[in-house]
């Protein structure tokens, strides 16, 4: 028992250390991610030593198709590649560019119109795609018009990971955890609309409070020319409108999945087929132009390895009692706030990935009368760790790599300080709004 603890922490100190380093390597000319290559050895070294056999791993892995991991990799990686196909063609940049534009130079409009777009767009799609793709749009038009980039681009990680509560859909953790337990999209909705509101709406004015001095400069006019051109032109409206068209019906089916008794990573699969089609379709008839191979490309295939590895892992803490021990330790405590707050810390210890694979099996090991609480509470901490130390989330580190690419100063410690000036905040009243809605 004993040496099993110590092999965990080493894997999850090890996973800590790559995440926040980020070291990589290069095979063949294919640079490789460590992060995943840790879990995998992490959880390899389990079977080695004997912890673990491949045929446990498989039943525990396989058993129930509630919790199936490869049924929750499915839904997260088709909801993405719909994302991904938008990004591509140029849509989320360009309703970026239509905000900057109407917003006619004047920094506190174009904050509030760049916030509500990369709310609106979270809620829909993949907060990390979200991110990923603004955050590049906003260095370029900060140096060129010469403002300060630091309030445009906190809001935009702020808002993408803090709206991404609201649905199901709008980040791997909720999908995970969400799943895990077989919960549906309108059951969920119905939970998490109030608390995303009025946890979004107080970190909006939060962020105002904090970056009001720096908004109210006005933009130098003699840079005009940078904010006349920075109209981006969809690169294909034709294929925009068939994307947008397989999101909203994909959407529209996950909302009454448990109505027509249809899973949801079954529909979403269907639906990102169908895409793979049309684009494959395109490509045959206009060979200039592989938007297939680009989308193909960016999918996070790293997180495969990644999540089956943290899996295997927590299948082992469970074989040997650490979960359900972990479990007792929050009995007599209110579930909503001893969940929330543990989640939260654990996400910016191990990253909120792992800590939903984790989190998922210790709350089946809670009393039934707060299981409901434990699970939404784990979803709030998951999203709103992303924004405490740029550890929470793995889009954390990959905006922290965008911004040291861009030249944009903003040292770890500055993440931290204005973390805790809004993710602390904003968790406890998630987690206030929460308790009373349940």
């Amino acid at each position: 028992m004993n040496s099993l603890i110590i092999l965990t922490a080493l894997i999850l100190l090890s996973l800590v250390v790559v995440v926040v380093f980020k070291p990589t390597f290069t095979v063949k000319n294919h640079t490789i991610e460590s992060f995943w290559v840790v879990a995998l050895v992490g959880a390899f070294l389990l079977v080695v030593f004997g912890f673990i056999s491949w045929d446990e791993i498989w039943v525990g892995m396989t058993k129930n198709k509630a919790i199936n991991p490869f049924f929750i990799l499915i839904l997260f990686f088709s909801m993405t590649l719909l994302s991904i196909v938008l990004d591509e063609l140029g849509f989320f940049q360009k309703l970026a560019s239509y905000a900057m534009e109407k917003a006619k130079g004047e920094q506190m409009k174009m904050f509030f119109y760049l916030y509500i777009i990369t709310s609106v767009l979270t809620v829909f799609t993949s907060n990390d795609i979200i991110i990923l793709t603004f955050t590049p749009f906003i260095c370029y038009f900060a140096k060129y018009a010469k403002i300060n980039p630091i309030p445009y681009l906190i809001a935009e990680f702020v808002a993408a990971n803090s709206w991404s509560m609201m649905l199901i859909i709008g980040n791997p953790t909720n999908i995970y955890i969400a799943s895990f337990y077989q919960i549906d999209f309108f059951s969920y909705l119905k939970i998490m609309f109030l608390p995303t509101i009025v946890t979004s709406v107080s970190l909006m004015i939060l962020l105002l409070v904090i970056f009001h001095k720096p908004l109210e400069k006005e933009i130098d006019h003699s840079n005009d020319s940078v904010l006349n051109q920075i109209d981006v032109p969809l690169k294909n409206k034709t294929l925009t409108i068939i994307a947008l068209i397989h999101l909203g019906l994909c959407t529209l089916l996950l909302s009454i999945a448990s109505t027509i008794d249809w899973p949801m990573w079954l529909i979403s699969l269907l639906f990102a087929l169908s895409m793979v089609l049309v684009l494959f379709v395109y490509y045959l008839f206009n060979r200039k132009e592989n938007y297939l191979f680009k989308v193909l490309k960016r999918l996070p295939f790293s997180l495969i390895p990644f999540v089956l590895s943290m899996f295997i892992l927590v299948l082992t803490l469970n074989k040997y009692a650490i979960t359900s021990n972990i479990a007792h330790l929050f009995a007599g405590h209110n579930a909503v706030y001893s969940y929330g707050i543990t989640s939260f810390l654990s996400a910016n210890l191990m990253n909120n990935i792992p800590m939903s694979v984790l989190f998922s099996d210790v709350i089946a090991f809670s009393d039934s009368s707060s299981k409901l609480e434990a699970i939404y509470a784990s979803i709030i901490g998951s999203n709103l760790g992303a924004f405490f130390t740029p550890i929470g989330a793995l889009a954390g580190v990959m905006w922290m790599q965008i911004l040291k690419k861009e030249k944009i100063s903003l040292s770890f410690t500055s993440f931290i300080h204005y973390g805790m000036m809004l993710s602390i905040p904003a968790l406890l009243i998630a987690l206030t709004v929460l308790f009373l809605v349940l």
